[in-house]
């Protein structure tokens, strides 16, 4: 990729959001920190870390931000709500707007959207709602299924379940996250997941990164503990395959209304890229996923940080 170059004024003062409510804050916190440190070093002297908590539209208000630089994972940062609050406040920030946040956060409904797109493939799933019948919902689902929160990310709240006499167990922890769940047959494949960036307003995907989780499935101490999970970038795919699965991943991105930046996950069987989830503000800690597949590309961390950046406005 050729130099990039920042729009955004080398004086301009600039809020990184990190912390919240979510049962992410303490990932968004080690992301604040890395990317906080990255603006740092491209000479963004004017950036602070701002910590997220219910005193944040004082924060924001008083401290005269010229951007927002949007760290948050979960619940109310990567659901349209800080997104909202910064509309109001007219703060330009990075990543995905109101809309596409809104809707990427909630699984149910980013499969609906997609499925307007036949050229997205997708697991066979149900959406249970508090009060539905679960065993009438899920009678056409084949076994093994995933049981899933519909608003949460990390993997926290799910489980995976193989057999009818544990679905209720695993529909009940899901409920403590969210009132409405997801409940998706078992795609048995291997996972990989995919940056989707802008250039001068234009998406862009990344190299493709194959996960081997040593737990039974990727979840939370696979993705957040050093040494769980095997990484190859890129992924053992053919030329042709990993074409097909950058062009699902991109055409996701549009169809989602996505801008800025998303990671988009995938579970591959037979050289099928079957998406799982959109994310609109992915990890990026030390061992996060995007900046893994941005330095196959040999962008460093720093240059994805400057990406990200240069998203400001998009989102209008």
């Amino acid at each position: 990729m050729q130099n990039i170059v920042s729009k955004v004024d080398k004086s301009a003062k600039i809020a990184v959001l990190c912390g919240g409510f979510s049962s992410e804050a303490e990932v968004s916190m080690r992301s604040g920190k890395g990317c906080f440190e990255a603006l740092q070093r491209l000479g963004f002297k004017n950036s602070q870390i701002v910590v997220v908590d219910k005193d944040i539209a004082l924060k924001l208000k008083d401290g005269n931000f010229d951007y927002a630089f949007n760290a948050l994972h979960g619940k109310y940062g990567e659901d349209g709500c800080i997104q909202g609050l910064l509309e109001i406040l007219q703060i330009p920030y990075t990543g995905c707007g109101v809309m596409s946040s809104s809707l990427c956060m909630n699984k149910e409904y980013t499969k609906r959207i997609l499925s307007t797109n036949p050229e997205i493939p997708m697991a066979k799933s149900a959406f249970v709602r508090k009060g539905d019948d679960l065993f009438e919902k899920t009678k056409n689902l084949t076994y093994p299924l995933f049981v899933k929160p519909v608003c949460e990310g990390s993997s926290f709240g799910m489980t995976k379940v193989d057999r009818q006499e544990d679905l209720q167990a695993a529909y009940d922890v899901a409920i403590k996250y969210n009132d409405d769940v997801l409940i998706e047959e078992f795609i048995d494949g291997f996972f990989v997941t995919v940056g989707v960036l802008e250039c001068e307003g234009e998406p862009f995907a990344t190299e493709i990164l194959e996960i081997r989780p040593k737990t039974e499935w990727y979840d939370f101490e696979a993705k957040y503990t050093k040494g769980m999970s095997d990484f190859i970038c890129p992924a053992n795919l053919s030329e042709e395959v990993t074409r097909h699965v950058k062009d699902v991943s991109v055409k996701a991105f549009e169809t989602a209304g996505c801008r800025g930046l998303a990671r988009i996950d995938f579970m591959m069987k037979v050289d099928i890229p079957y998406l799982l989830e959109i994310n609109t503000i992915p990890g990026m800690t030390v061992i996060s996923d995007l900046p893994a597949q941005a330095a196959a590309m040999n962008i460093s961390y720093d240059e994805l940080v400057l990406l990200i950046l240069n998203s400001v406005g998009l989102n209008k």
